[in-house]
């Protein structure tokens, strides 16, 4: 049963933020959250705390957006705490350029809220389309 409410939740938080509901999204997350980006792009690293993946990569990373990135579920493993997620994102800067990228989210849960996430995605995209000197 565990299994099947942490997918509940993953999915939720998907839909959530596909929404523009932030606020919400982040309730779902335990206040020591650590969410790591992998690989080399300006957003890669690991982020220890709501504050933290707030200020340092979501707010960074969204501010640079039209409406946030469009999250469609292809697939998702449930077992014991962990959801295992792969996704396509789609997304278009300010200044018009499309951000379209895979996505695969390793989500551990405890006590029904989202404590940690590990993300894999196309880092040369993301270099690409947010160059620094943007």
């Amino acid at each position: 049963m565990e299994t099947n409410r942490n997918r509940e939740v993953v999915e939720r938080f998907f839909a959530l933020s596909n929404s523009g509901d932030s606020e919400g999204c982040f309730k779902l997350f335990s206040d020591d959250v650590v969410w790591t980006d992998i690989g080399t792009s300006r957003f890669a690293g690991t982020y220890s705390g709501k504050q933290s993946v707030l200020n340092d990569l979501i707010i960074p990373l969204f501010s640079q957006l039209k409406a946030g990135i469009q999250m469609r579920l292809e697939n998702v493993i449930s077992e014991g705490d962990q959801v295992v997620v792969q996704a396509n994102g789609f997304a278009e800067t300010l200044d018009g350029v499309p951000y379209n990228n895979s996505y695969c989210q390793v989500f551990r849960l405890r006590d029904g809220r989202i404590c940690s996430v590990v993300e894999y995605c196309d880092t040369a995209l993301i270099n690409q389309v947010f160059a620094d000197e943007r």
